[in-house]
């Protein structure tokens, strides 16, 4: 064990593993706040769930249009900053949620967190890009998925004991990691964005997005992908007001629930990317499609704690296989000089799945009835794996690496 330990040490740069800490940190200060924010915002304000939907919809609308800067930005201007912006724009948030209680202060405050917060993932993933060589990059993202997992293990566990006494103290507790992990990023983390001598020479050259929206594979990618998203906003979003308002399961227990999904990523994650990495990426994302369509499907069937814990464990099967595989191949078909702009546009199919997703499930919630969000989640689930299997028939997803991304990081590796 130890041995196989130092083996995966000595894989990435040291760079990585101070991300990998950061990354530990945010997300267990983090996790603290938003697994409960459905209940939060329902209770403080007093409003119905489609209401609620519009707000968090508020956040990825915003952060649709951000995307399309925030590439640019990580491109020109480097990762660092991008991070930098990220988690100052966090720690502001956090902060004055515990302060505000009226319902246009919260559509302010979400509407801020999503147009700035996403240069934080921007500037990471492309940052992780830049140190990691193509073959060892899954592993890379699963391993930041598994330690940010961790940290959401802790999180919903003691943040579901605070929700019951004081969501303020909650609040203050998600600034503080944010303010953590900021300093570490100013203080121990380097710039990595390739310099423009070492691309020209390279033979490279930077686009626009006019170039993206010519490059088929990878919108048919965002187009799937984005599907499968909006099913798996739903259960994130509304598992836990439904099982509270219809079976009166309590925050603690929704608590340890999304504990569960941590701690299957944390666990597992790692070993299945290992398999993962083996096959085409088509057919590996349709599998995980197809896990989170039983995943949020499932819900429906049950009316007790240990059903709905076994719903998230098999959504959460699925998560492991689809989220890593997703952004190791918009890393291998991005050019070197439009690494920001593809992952900006990666992070548009998490805009538009928890944008639209929540609108579509609160809507259907208030009309219809509130199991029939479950049903309308597999349905689209169902979607999204068919979409993957059709794309991986028609051969379309095959990333081609350029010879810079190969080239680019050695001696930086070590």
């Amino acid at each position: 064990m130890a041995i196989s330990l130092r083996r995966v040490w000595g894989q990435y740069p040291r760079q990585f593993w101070i991300l990998f800490l950061g990354q530990l940190i945010s997300s267990s200060g983090a996790s603290l706040v938003w697994p409960f924010m459905t209940i939060y915002l329902r209770q403080k304000l007093e409003i119905p769930l489609t209401t609620v939907g519009l707000l968090l919809a508020v956040s990825s609308g915003t952060g649709l249009v951000s995307q399309f800067v925030l590439g640019p930005v990580v491109d020109r201007f480097g990762r660092k900053v991008a991070m930098m912006m990220g988690l100052a724009n966090e720690v502001v948030v956090m902060v004055a949620f515990g302060f505000v209680d009226r319902l246009e202060a919260f559509a302010f405050l979400i509407a801020l967190s999503g147009l700035i917060d996403p240069a934080f993932r921007i500037g990471l993933n492309a940052m992780v890009a830049d140190i990691i060589e193509p073959e060892r990059r899954p592993g890379a993202y699963a391993l930041l998925r598994m330690i940010a997992n961790l940290g959401v293990a802790i999180g919903p566990a003691v943040g579901g004991f605070i929700a019951t006494r004081s969501y303020f103290y909650s609040f203050m507790a998600a600034a503080t990691s944010a303010a953590l992990y900021l300093a570490i990023v100013i203080f121990s983390v380097r710039e990595t964005k390739p310099e423009r001598a070492t691309l020209a020479g390279a033979g490279e050259v930077e686009g626009g997005y006019r170039r993206i929206l010519r490059d088929y594979p990878f919108l048919a990618f965002c187009g799937a992908y984005s599907i499968t998203t909006m099913a798996y906003a739903q259960m994130m979003t509304f598992l836990p007001v439904y099982i509270k308002e219809v079976y009166a399961i309590p925050e603690s227990r929704y608590g340890f629930i999304m504990a569960t999904n941590a701690t299957m990523v944390v666990l597992f994650q790692f070993a299945i990317t290992r398999v993962t990495e083996r096959y085409r990426a088509a057919p590996v994302l349709a599998v995980g499609a197809f896990f989170t369509a039983l995943g949020v499907g499932s819900v429906a069937l049950g009316s007790s704690f240990p059903a709905f814990l076994l719903s998230m464990m098999i959504l959460t099967i699925g998560e492991m296989i689809i989220v890593p595989t997703s952004v190791a191949f918009v890393a291998d078909l991005a050019p070197v000089t439009m690494r920001g702009r593809y992952m900006g546009m990666y992070g548009l199919t998490w805009g538009v799945g928890f944008g639209l997703g929540p609108v579509l499930g609160g809507y259907v919630s208030d009309n219809l009835a509130p199991r029939y969000i479950w049903y309308e989640a597999f349905i689209l689930g169902l979607l999204s794996t068919l979409a993957f299997q059709l794309i991986g028939m028609l051969g379309t997803m095959k990333p081609a690496v350029s010879s810079l991304a190969d080239d680019e990081g050695k001696g930086e590796w070590r």
